[in-house]
């Protein structure tokens, strides 16, 4: 009888490795996409026993009531706890639609290579069109650029614009020279992170210190360096200072022998998509602009509401010009707003600019900075009125005070 061996030991079942995950990558979101779409809306429908969540498409006619009816008329007071209300702003910012143009809504044939990002394109129906020269006949210019109304609806009293591309720096230049426009404000550097703006005006040459024998020369080479061919035009730097947070520069824009003057306002204290650290740089700003722009009326009385003539519209322009750009002229009208009626309407203003070119103010935080900008220059305008108050009118108040204390004296 044969001898029985121990038993071999069953083989081992395989063990099936952990699946292997990878990390799911992150979708690249375009700018537009960052800041919702006209087109969808997520309604909750989960009591109804239906799927979770479902998008439903909402009609342009429904946002489109919403920008021209949505109002928030605020007096002084009412600013002031309305700004200090982050959330209700928050939720108020979100209710307003973003009045986004899709590539199918404009119809311009190569406009692409001309738009600094993609999915911001100017609203067709205010879109600046830049005509065609007289000696040279052929289809109108493109811009990605709008005209934008002012205080009380004044037509076209902004342009809002993209910054400058290399290759489209002298389409900016024949958008100024067209319009007549007089006054450029430039809300971002040239860089942050990456490309925002190009250079588009002749800088001074760096000033180092010369023997005598060689001013002379200095002169030669400033003059030289502080002028410079951009497109079809020659422009000239005549004179640039610093001021708190911006920096002032008058050049002077010359076609054949046309010469006008132009200011340049550059705001670097401003970055992107943030918000600056105070609100004190922008209001001077913007109180700046205001006092150079009304140097430029002519002296006899204007409404309101009239396009200043020989002043053209204020171009005002970051890098895609919607965010900082918005914050800027709402700023403007805001503050006009205030001086004229004691009220500002921030959330009609805004929704008034998206109607003439979407996207305008890009953040929650850039719509609450909007809400303490005007608050603070509420309280400076009425610190003014107060200190300017009309002699006079202090002796009526006084005397008024006098009569009150005097009846309660007899009553009592």
């Amino acid at each position: 009888m044969s001898a029985v061996g121990p038993a071999s030991p069953l083989p081992e079942e395989p063990i099936t490795p952990p699946p292997i995950t990878t990390p799911s990558r992150k979708v690249s979101v375009r700018l537009q996409e960052r800041r919702g779409s006209n087109l969808s809306l997520l309604l909750d429908v989960s009591s109804l026993g239906a799927e979770p969540v479902c998008s439903v498409s909402t009609p342009k006619e429904v946002w489109l009531q919403l920008l021209h009816t949505s109002s928030r008329p605020l007096n002084h007071a009412a600013l002031q706890d309305a700004a200090a209300d982050t959330h209700t702003l928050n939720a108020e910012y979100q209710k307003i639609p973003p009045n986004f143009v899709s590539a199918a809504e404009l119809d311009v044939p190569g406009h692409v290579i001309k738009d600094r990002y993609k999915s911001i394109l100017p609203n067709p129906e205010s879109r600046v069109v830049l005509r065609s020269l007289e000696e040279e006949a052929g289809p109108d210019g493109y811009i990605n650029a709008n005209y934008i109304r002012g205080y009380k609806g004044a037509p076209a009293a902004f342009i809002a614009t993209q910054g400058p591309m290399p290759h489209t720096v002298g389409d900016f230049w024949d958008m100024v020279w067209q319009e007549g426009s007089s006054i450029i404000v430039m809300v971002t550097r040239l860089k942050e992170n990456n490309e925002k703006c190009e250079l588009y005006w002749p800088q001074p040459p760096e000033r180092e210190r010369k023997e005598e024998g060689e001013e002379e020369q200095r002169e030669e080479e400033e003059e030289e360096g502080e002028t410079g061919r951009f497109g079809r035009f020659l422009l000239r730097v005549t004179d640039s200072w610093e001021k708190d947070g911006f920096t002032v520069t008058d050049m002077e824009i010359q076609l054949c022998a046309e010469r006008r003057p132009i200011r340049h306002y550059w705001f670097t204290s401003w970055p992107d998509h943030h918000i600056p650290q105070c609100t004190a740089p922008l209001l001077r700003l913007v109180e700046e602009v205001e006092s150079y722009r009304k140097s430029l009326l002519p002296p006899d009385p204007q409404p309101i509401t009239a396009t200043v003539r020989g002043a053209g519209p204020i171009i005002v322009h970051c890098s895609a010009g919607i965010g900082r750009t918005g914050c800027f002229i709402v700023s403007s009208i805001g503050c006009q707003q205030l001086r004229e009626t004691g009220q500002v309407d921030i959330l009609e203003t805004v929704c008034q600019l998206r109607l003439d070119r979407g996207g305008m103010i890009q953040t929650t935080e850039q719509y609450q900075f909007l809400y303490s900008t005007l608050a603070q220059y509420s309280s400076q305008l009425q610190h003014r009125q107060e200190q300017n108050q009309n002699p006079k009118d202090q002796v009526t108040e006084h005397l008024q005070n006098l009569q009150l204390d005097k009846t309660q004296t007899q009553k009592n």
